[in-house]
Formats: structure tokens, C-alpha cells, sequence
């Protein structure tokens, strides 16, 4: 495998938590401090944190430290990268629902 193909796996193994794709859809709006992110959710600091970590190794945010606060804002570059891949893929998975239409 090379370092792409293991940066989208990094993406969708990130997106394929619903706690993880709240956060992200969260951080739309803007960055946030932690305790802003784990507010919503019935689940520890730590729990959260590791979210955070998974989200953070994806690319998907950066944390910096705003006083004695840990802010966390969204990277759209890994959306951008998984969007293109779906993209590259689609007209091949159209056209195998088109022969699959035909034969049923």
C-alpha cells in the first residue's frame, strides 16, 4: 500500500463513527474547546479525547492551546481527498448498477 492509499483509509475509518462525524459536522460552524465538543455527548473526557485523537491523526483537525483552553478546528483537505476518490469511482459503480439493472 502507499502512503495515499493509507491516508483514505485513515479518512473513512475516521468517518465511520457517528460520535466522530458529529464532531466534524460540529466543527463546521467553527472551532471549538473540547469541553464544547463533548458537551452533546453521554460519554467521558477520556472517551472523547480518543475521538479526538482518531480525528486528529485523519487530518481532520488541529488542536492548539488558546490560554488554558485546547481548541480544536476542522481541516477540510481529508474531506476533499475521500470526495475525490468517491468521485473517481463513481461513473465504475454506476455502470456495474446499470449491468445489475439489466440482468434482474
Amino acid at each position: 500500500m502507499n502512503a495515499d492509499a493509507d491516508a483514505l483509509d485513515l479518512v473513512f475509518q475516521a468517518l465511520a463513527d457517528p460520535t466522530r462525524r458529529a464532531i466534524v459536522s460540529r466543527l463546521r460552524a467553527g472551532s471549538a474547546t473540547v469541553g464544547e465538543l463533548a458537551a452533546p455527548f453521554a460519554m467521558s473526557r477520556p472517551a472523547i479525547s480518543q475521538h479526538l485523537k482518531v480525528l486528529e491523526r485523519a487530518g481532520f483537525i488541529e488542536r492548539s492551546i488558546d490560554g488554558h483552553w485546547r481548541r480544536c478546528t476542522l481541516r477540510s483537505e481529508p474531506l476533499d481527498e475521500a470526495s475525490a476518490w468517491v468521485q473517481r469511482h463513481r461513473g465504475e459503480w454506476n455502470e456495474r448498477f446499470d449491468l445489475l439493472d439489466e440482468r434482474l
